[in-house]
């Protein structure tokens, strides 16, 4: 297993800035499923501007409340209202992906809307943080495996069978899944995020050969770690002394959460984004613990409690780190001949290859091991060699 090396998003004078999009006849329909993501906000920019038009799938509960992620959506839903070329380009729908009446549901809207749905955008993805052991401590530990999958996995799954009937239709579709290097590397302290994030992409290479021949395409996007995790809602367990850093050496991801987070640039508030934290924790207003006065998110990720929130990155923190993202969906989006799989930067196509390059070797060291098991074969081999 190779530990995600990255300590802080990359600042490559390189790095692209305006979008790149496929050339194609007419304007396409993107939906998005998460249409409050940073990644999904800064995207619709760039398509809206592109001349395309855009769905926005957006989960109710998450838009009522007044959070820094739910305003940063407002902002821009005003910034649409006031750009005349972008006003009737847009649409939001309610969506739970969980509820398979609210992915046809939304779907139905979006072809009523535009005719149909070019670019399915899978954005629906949060990070469960713990250890296989500190998620089996409680009922409400366990239920967040079933919870992670939900998100994920399910979600994902809904809303892809909610679109192919139209995609078949037109004979034409392109579904995009944003997951990450987490789905060919291990790490540790992120199992069940990792697992969720290879049954999505076991499924998506499954359907890719389902789809075919209605010239319906699909893509997995990997971005680094630290785009999908660090720009949706983080929910962390109960930390088990067993696995504390002087007595566990492996480098748990909340670990490596807390330290990238500290080093970060934050908002002048960090505890204004944070939501679902357990009463009586230290993270909670009604605990009345002045200990914690001001906690790190170090002290959050390692909360006796269950806490979650939403990792309180300053703005151009928060561009910098999903900018290649944003560059290639544009790149990609609609494209005639897609990659299956595309690995966005340099440090994640690094620690993909050391992690296949392990992979291969250890092939290598046990093939003898693996081909003792084929008796009849080896039979056959010396029959034939005796016959000669």
């Amino acid at each position: 297993m190779t530990p995600p090396t990255s300590t802080a998003p990359p600042s490559k004078p390189s790095r692209p800035r305006s979008p790149h999009f496929p050339p194609h006849n007419a304007p396409r329909v993107w939906f998005l499923t998460t249409g409050t993501s940073p990644i999904a906000i800064a995207l619709a920019r760039q398509v809206l501007d592109h001349g395309d038009y855009i769905v926005a799938g957006v989960l109710p509960s998450e838009f009522e409340k007044r959070n820094e992620r739910s305003e940063e959506f407002r902002e821009f839903l005003e910034e649409v209202k006031g750009t005349e070329r972008w006003r009737e380009r847009l649409r939001v729908v309610g969506l739970d992906g969980r509820i398979v009446g609210q992915c046809q549901a939304a779907i139905a809207e979006a072809v009523e809307a535009f005719g149909r749905v070019d670019v399915l955008l899978g954005c629906t993805t949060e990070a469960v943080i713990g250890t296989v052991e500190e998620l089996a401590q409680s009922s409400r530990s366990l239920s967040l495996v079933q919870e992670q999958f939900e998100t994920n996995f399910f979600a994902n799954v809904n809303i892809i069978k909610a679109a192919l009937p139209n995609m078949r239709q037109m004979k034409n579709g392109h579904i995009i899944m944003l997951t990450g290097i987490t789905a060919h590397l291990g790490t540790p302290g992120l199992g069940m995020y990792c697992a969720s994030q290879w049954a999505i992409e076991g499924y998506c290479d499954s359907l890719a050969y389902e789809i075919a021949p209605f010239n319906i395409k699909t893509s997995i996007m990997q971005p680094n770690i630290e785009v999908n995790v660090l720009t949706n809602r983080l929910t962390s367990v109960p930390p088990l002394p067993q696995y504390s850093p002087d007595v566990n050496p492996a480098p748990l991801a909340r670990d490596i959460l807390s330290g990238l987070l500290d080093k970060l640039e934050m908002s002048n508030n960090p505890s204004s984004p944070m939501e679902g934290t357990s009463p009586g924790s230290p993270t909670s207003p009604a605990s009345g613990d002045s200990t914690l006065p001001n906690p790190s998110i170090g002290d959050l990720l390692s909360s006796p409690q269950v806490t979650s929130l939403y990792p309180p990155l300053s703005q151009s923190v928060k561009d910098a780190l999903i900018a290649e993202t944003v560059h290639a969906l544009t790149a990609i989006g609609g494209h005639d001949n897609p990659p299956a799989r595309h690995i966005v930067g340099f440090e994640g196509v690094a620690s993909v290859k050391e992690k296949l390059k392990t992979v291969s070797e250890e092939l290598e060291d046990f093939i003898e091991v693996s081909g003792a098991v084929d008796i009849g074969k080896e039979d056959e081999v010396g029959e034939t060699a005796e016959q000669n």
